[in-house]
């Protein structure tokens, strides 16, 4: 029989996990959201082991070593939904922004689309309690289709405050026109809020992934991207080409969102009509609706 003690004692215990549960989500609303802003980046990565079955001839991608400014907007502000969009500034001109990479943060999301190989991504559901008090990084190409995505926890610890998470993902645009010799590039992805900033680390693998789903390792290489806050002013331009395009890109993510609503595994075309997907929406108007949006994107997904 449960006294009136036990049951007020069980009561403050759930009362207090509650709490502190509220509470670190409170800090990880903050450190994801302080990603936000403009930024000087200084992108930097370098091949640093190398398994090739034949060294002799085997060709390393070169040191890496750039610089830009980019401006992340916050496009959704939910409590278990916050929407980051970077947009790279490469000029002065209202042509000189580029739609960079979009990351999705979701709270205690069980759906994931894992990268399998050659533009599949295969669809899991995972256990509820897998994912009790984590966040889940979706991250998307320039044309909001798919990149990678996974579940960790945000640590706030000895005055640090990162997420660390391990995915599969595509070649990185830097590589994917000049390397056939590899088909998977393994994440481990760090992000770290900092007084100045913060950094996205990274330790990677490059994987050659057979038909069987065996994995050889290539190379090893690091990366590590330091995002510099600077003042929101010099980030004006993209802050304007913003403002008149985020209408279009909010048609291209709705119709994207029912895709992923699927449930199941997405497989896409490189091309169509000898044209990628990112060139033929960068191409669209920002008046384009919704139905010119929702044919292109469905041109390039493959019938399951």
């Amino acid at each position: 029989m449960i006294t009136k003690k036990i049951y007020l004692s069980v009561l403050m215990i759930i009362t207090c996990l509650t709490g502190f549960s509220q509470d670190a989500k409170k800090e990880d609303i903050k450190a994801i959201k302080s990603m936000c802003g403009c930024y000087e980046v200084k992108f930097n990565f370098t091949e640093t082991f190398e398994y090739p079955k034949d060294s002799a001839t085997y060709k390393p991608s070169a040191t890496k070593h750039e610089s830009g400014l980019e401006w992340i907007e916050l496009v959704e502000d939910k409590p278990s939904k916050i929407v980051l969009q970077h947009l790279l500034i490469v000029g002065t001109g209202e042509n000189d922004i580029v739609k960079h990479w979009r990351q999705d943060w979701l709270y205690e999301n069980t759906d994931l689309y894992s990268f399998y190989k050659d533009q599949i991504w295969k669809f899991s559901k995972l256990p509820a309690k897998n994912v009790k008090g984590q966040w889940t990084q979706k991250v998307f190409q320039v044309d909001d289709s798919p990149r990678y995505e996974g579940s960790s926890t945000w640590a706030h610890i000895d005055g640090k405050t990162y997420w660390l998470n391990t995915a599969d993902a595509p070649l990185p645009r830097r590589e994917h026109t000049k390397r056939n010799d590899y088909n998977v590039l393994k994440r481990r992805n760090i992000h770290e809020i900092n007084a100045t900033g913060w950094n996205h680390e990274q330790d990677n693998q490059k994987l050659l992934r057979d038909e069987s789903g065996k994995d050889t390792l290539l190379a090893e290489e690091k990366g590590l991207d330091i995002y510099t806050k600077v003042d929101d002013s010099k980030c004006l331009l993209a802050q304007n080409w913003w403002k008149n395009n985020k209408e279009l890109w909010e048609k291209v993510r709705s119709k994207w969102e029912k895709v992923y609503g699927s449930d199941k595994d997405l497989a896409l075309q490189n091309k169509v009509n000898k044209k990628s997907l990112f060139s033929v929406l960068f191409d669209l108007k920002p008046t384009a609706n919704q139905a010119e949006v929702d044919t292109i994107i469905d041109s390039f997904v493959i019938k399951q």
